[in-house]
């Protein structure tokens, strides 16, 4: 697009730099693009600021002239005026992993400690239940794991619930009941 002939170069007096004023920002009308065709449609460039050309060092708009906007305010989003269905008995569903409920907390925490058990030590595990010496070979690793349980749940609920034994039974004797 060639510039206007009375484009302006653009000044930047701080820096001490010029343009050329064949690559200054041509003033464009207002009255040179069509109004939207209904009220809040989207915005067309005569909506959207054009942009023009500053006087040489003086600060002032060169060609500037007051923009009247013929575009109707785009109403703000409104937010569905009909609720979301509940599910039936009026509550809506709860997530599991974020249920306080302390029984589930502690059978969660039991079968991590016991599967990071299994993963840190696959060898072991596989010898112990070939040998059948499961029992003698992470007997260390089982105590300080029931120490840990018993730190997060509580001894109240670590002692009632049979979570801990469980886990161990089910992850790291595969199912057998060992312990």
């Amino acid at each position: 697009m060639a510039p206007s002939p009375d484009a302006v170069p653009v000044s930047f007096p701080l820096a001490g730099i010029r343009t050329p004023a064949a690559s200054a920002t041509p003033v464009r009308s207002a009255a040179a693009v069509p109004a939207p065709a209904f009220p809040g449609a989207i915005p067309t460039p005569a909506s959207v600021p054009t942009p023009v050309s500053v006087g040489a060092g003086t600060g002032t708009v060169a060609g500037a002239a007051p923009r009247v906007s013929t575009a109707a305010p785009t109403p703000a989003w409104q937010a569905p005026s009909v609720a979301a269905p509940t599910p039936a008995g009026g509550r809506a569903p709860i997530n599991p992993f974020l249920r306080a409920d302390p029984s589930q907390r502690a059978r969660r925490l039991a079968r991590a400690l016991v599967s990071d058990l299994v993963a840190y030590h696959p060898q072991k595990r596989e010898d112990g239940l070939r040998d059948g010496t499961l029992r003698q070979l992470f007997r260390e690793d089982i105590k300080k794991s029931y120490e840990e349980y018993v730190e997060q749940v509580g001894r109240d609920l670590a002692e009632s619930a049979p979570h801990f034994q469980d886990a161990l039974n089910d992850i790291l004797a595969g199912g057998r009941r060992l312990f």
